[in-house]
């Protein structure tokens, strides 16, 4: 009992203040900056920000815990770093569909960027109505003793699939499962109406730039 206790409260500490912390963050800062530059190639190709938002955060100790504890893992550090993908993780919302894959191109071909697994929930999303599309990658990051690969999770949506995200998270994890389940088919519902909506507005996005 002690021992597990021990584990969980290094688990805590690593995910808080550690080394482990202080180079998520510089992953985070990088991988934000690339977004930055990528955003400003589009915008010269363009002529508008193709990317709309962005940021990046640390995965908290109560969520780590939470979906370990789903997962049927074991609740400390090294296993949290090889089970999960999102310890470390960016957003970054664009303005329609097609610039989703044409953001997530553009990072794919950064040298210091190796795309572990892609999970594309736009074209498959999920039972749930989820859907945004997610690069599992590493990236390169130099310190003293040199270069160390990080890995991070990239979540690329747009601004109706993230407001349906956002709302789905507080109406559902926020109650009961008895709660929850009551709302499933209507939750998905609104997912096909902002899927229609992001269709549409890429269809007439289309028609302007052929005018």
């Amino acid at each position: 009992m002690k021992k597990k206790k021990n584990e969980k409260e290094r688990l805590r500490d690593m995910l808080a203040d550690s080394e482990f912390s202080i180079k998520g963050q510089c992953a985070i800062s990088l991988l934000l900056t690339k977004l930055d530059i990528i955003n400003t190639v589009l915008l010269i190709d363009s002529g508008r920000n193709v990317i709309q938002m962005k940021n990046g955060r640390m995965k908290s100790y109560e969520s780590v815990c939470k979906k370990m504890q789903k997962k049927g893992l074991e609740l400390n550090f090294e296993t949290a770093v090889e089970k999960l993908n999102d310890l470390i993780g960016v957003r970054a919302i664009c303005a329609y569909v097609d610039d989703i894959y044409r953001v997530a191109e553009l990072v794919e071909k950064q040298k210091d960027i190796r795309i572990i697994k892609e999970k594309d929930y736009i074209k498959e999303p999920k039972k749930s109505g989820y859907q945004s599309l997610h690069l599992i990658l590493e990236i390169a990051i130099a310190f003293q003793n040199g270069t160390q690969w990080i890995k991070m999770e990239l979540q690329l949506r747009t601004a109706a699939m993230d407001y349906w995200a956002n709302l789905d998270h507080q109406l559902r994890y926020k109650k009961g499962k008895k709660e929850a389940e009551l709302i499933d088919e209507e939750l998905r519902q609104c997912a096909e109406v902002i899927g229609n909506l992001d269709r549409k507005m890429l269809e007439i996005r289309k028609k302007i730039d052929k005018i």
